[in-house]
């Protein structure tokens, strides 16, 4: 696996369908963030309410600019959270991708 010159942290919202409940979180590993909210280990209140659904992102380059960016939007009105996804995710689509797997560590 290349070297990183920095790490990327991510706040992100969840939710479990357009305008459903909404979960804000940072991670340094989004991909296996994900997987665990996918699998219901990430936290009770995910699995409680099925939040499988990456609705919005943000990346940094410093996890105290993730922990303050996290902390605001959780002080934010739910309706400033649902127009700033609706700013960049109009349909609420799930942007998680996971990563490709590395053709030169499968071995068939």
């Amino acid at each position: 696996m290349p070297q990183r010159t920095y790490h990327n942290y991510t706040v992100y919202i969840l939710t479990n369908k357009p305008k459903g409940v909404l979960y804000i979180g940072v991670t340094g590993g989004i991909d296996d963030r994900m997987e665990r909210h996918i699998e219901g280990k990430a936290s009770q209140f995910t699995s409680k309410y099925k939040l499988k659904r990456l609705v919005y992102v943000e990346e940094f380059q410093y996890i105290e600019d993730a922990i303050a960016r996290e902390k605001k939007l959780k002080n934010w009105h739910r309706q400033w959270k649902i127009n700033l996804i609706e700013q960049e995710n109009p349909e609420w689509k799930d942007l998680y991708k996971p990563l490709a797997t590395d053709p030169e560590t499968s071995s068939g």
